[in-house]
């Protein structure tokens, strides 16, 4: 309960803090878009006004004469002064498209306001839009309206544009308004760049503190799995611990009896259970303060150049006379004449405790195979059992400390969870590794690979 409101706290403070990076940077956006449109229209007014004073123009004279002249025209056209209902419309919109036409193609205004922005060194460039407010026609000092815009009538509020200029001309035959905008093709671009400082920061900061944040879920996780690990341990160790010292306190109690002090064969059987456990006890103890020493000082084997032929067929008989004949344990060693650096002690130890597990965990009909051979500058050490084997979801901490499957038949069997624990940590010390290969229901390989002498 506890580590799902943690993760759902997480989560909602990194969704918070990003939808707090976005406004922030949302707004720095449209303050860069607001002073970039200002600097544009500032510096195409001045642009404006810079070419009037000097040339003499606007960038609309021959626009302007074109559109006289075409008025002229169109005032004479029997089409325009016979023409009446929807047949006007349709002349004014041609006369109307055809004015648009020429503003468009005969102005230079555009030219010259890019050429004045490149020469000023303002990066990007412009597109153009001219958008007529009204056009009449003049004839005769009688003016015929043909279009009048509700931009006009109504103050265009459109943001992505900038205004220029608002032109006027009246001439013989034609009364004309318009308004000039220019846009910034490539805006988003600069921006982008202007801001790239900002949105690198934001950005780098959400990725922080979102791997600061599984960064600390996972180690919450680790201490959780290590807080289980402790209590598992130590709950195994109770019990293993009750288990002799049960044993030895009701066998003290049957040699008071009275019938037993008689009894030479019974004190003697009770004084070997009696020593049988103690044994128990101290190796239990011994094995726990192992553990400390193991933890305190660097763990260094007392390493050897040994013939591992002959130890390991040692160990393996010594193990098939220990079991009693209640494991059919058969070995393929092929290891004639080869050596390897190892502590002889850690070695057997290592050994037992894997094929004591593969005993352990195999309930029944147990059949343990033990292989060894040389592949190149290797030896392979293989144990294999037909046991429970283990799943894919413990395989990778199997050999952790006082790390037990916590479920299934392997609770069933005692331990406190180390046997594997010093296997990898004897394997390491030699300069070796070990492989785990098991299916659940199918048995378990483990494959100890030690470097040649």
């Amino acid at each position: 309960m506890k580590r799902n409101l943690i993760l759902s706290a997480g989560i909602l403070a990194i969704v918070v803090l990003i939808a707090v990076q976005t406004f922030i940077v949302g707004q720095i956006w449209r303050q860069n878009e607001t002073l970039l449109l200002v600097k544009y229209r500032q510096m195409a007014v001045n642009g404006l006004d810079f070419f009037e004073k000097e040339y003499r123009t606007n960038g609309f004279d021959t626009a302007f004469y074109y559109i006289d002249y075409y008025s002229s025209l169109v005032l004479q056209t029997n089409e325009f002064r016979n023409s009446s209902g929807e047949e006007l419309d349709t002349v004014k919109r041609i006369v109307l498209n055809e004015v648009r036409r020429m503003l468009d193609e005969k102005q230079y205004l555009s030219k010259l306001l890019s050429d004045y922005l490149h020469k000023h060194k303002v990066d990007g460039n412009i597109t153009v839009l001219i958008d007529i407010n009204y056009f009449d026609l003049i004839d005769l000092n009688t003016t015929h309206t043909l279009y009048v815009s509700e931009n006009y009538l109504n103050s265009r509020t459109d943001k992505s544009r900038i205004l220029v200029s608002r032109f006027r001309n009246e001439d013989n035959f034609h009364r004309i308004s318009f308004d000039f905008y220019i846009d910034i093709t490539d805006r988003r671009a600069i921006i982008m760049r202007d801001i790239a400082i900002s949105l690198v920061m934001s950005s780098f900061s959400i990725v922080v503190v979102i791997l600061i944040f599984i960064l600390a879920y996972r180690n919450l996780l680790e201490e959780r799995r290590l807080s289980d690990l402790k209590t598992d341990f130590i709950n195994n160790m109770t019990h293993e611990l009750k288990t002799p010292l049960s044993t030895i306190s009701v066998a003290g109690k049957t040699l008071e009896l009275e019938q037993v002090i008689s009894n030479r064969e019974k004190i003697i059987e009770t004084a070997r259970l009696i020593g049988k456990q103690s044994v128990n006890l101290n190796q239990l103890i011994n094995l726990i303060l192992e553990i400390s020493i193991w933890e305190r000082t660097e763990f260094e084997p007392e390493i050897k150049p040994v013939a591992v032929g002959p130890v390991l067929n040692e160990i393996i008989a010594g193990f098939r006379t220990g079991t009693a004949g209640k494991a059919v344990i058969t070995d393929n060693i092929s290891l004639e004449g080869l050596t390897i650096n190892a502590d002889v002690t850690y070695f057997t130890t290592m050994i037992n405790n894997l094929l004591s597990n593969a005993i352990k965990y195999s309930p029944g009909d147990t059949r343990v195979n033990v292989e060894a051979y040389a592949d190149g500058k290797e030896i392979f050490i293989s144990i294999k059992d037909n046991g429970i084997g283990i799943g894919k979801q413990h395989q990778k901490h199997i050999f952790d400390k006082f790390y037990r499957v916590s479920h299934g038949d392997i609770h069933k069997t005692k331990g406190l969870g180390l046997g594997l624990y010093y296997v990898n940590r004897i394997v390491n010390a030699h300069g070796g590794r070990v492989e785990l290969e098991s299916q659940p229901g199918k048995g378990s390989t483990f494959t100890v690979i030690l470097p040649l002498y």
